[in-house]
């Protein structure tokens, strides 16, 4: 039985990685996820120093995903091996969806 082997541009998981760190960002540092889980309700500085606590561990699955990815692109057994690029990049697109995941859900228990 043959393997059928699937290759892809590493530019989908590349820009897949950058937008997802751009949503994580902006939904940090720009104030979107005070906006989206802070409007209305109780205090806004309890509400924020709530949130703040959830971005920090957010951070930590955002910082894996940063350096999975920048692994991928500087290291160079990781560049000329497909195998090891996919992984790394695999891993860091993973750790992005963690990180705004942990971010939406941590967001919705600190309403």
């Amino acid at each position: 039985m043959a393997r059928i082997q699937v290759q892809f541009s590493p530019i989908i998981p590349t820009i897949a990685s950058f937008l997802l760190a751009a949503l994580w960002g902006l939904s940090v540092f720009a104030g979107w996820g005070l906006e989206a889980f802070c409007a209305g309700g109780e205090s806004a500085t309890t509400c924020s120093q709530r949130l703040g606590t959830v971005s920090t561990v957010s951070g930590l699955f955002a910082a894996l995903a940063a350096c999975s990815t920048a692994a991928a692109w500087l290291l160079p057994w990781s560049r000329n091996d497909s195998r090891t690029f996919g992984r790394l990049m695999g891993a860091g697109v993973v750790s992005w969806i963690v990180a705004e995941g942990v971010l939406f859900l941590g967001g919705l228990l600190v309403r």
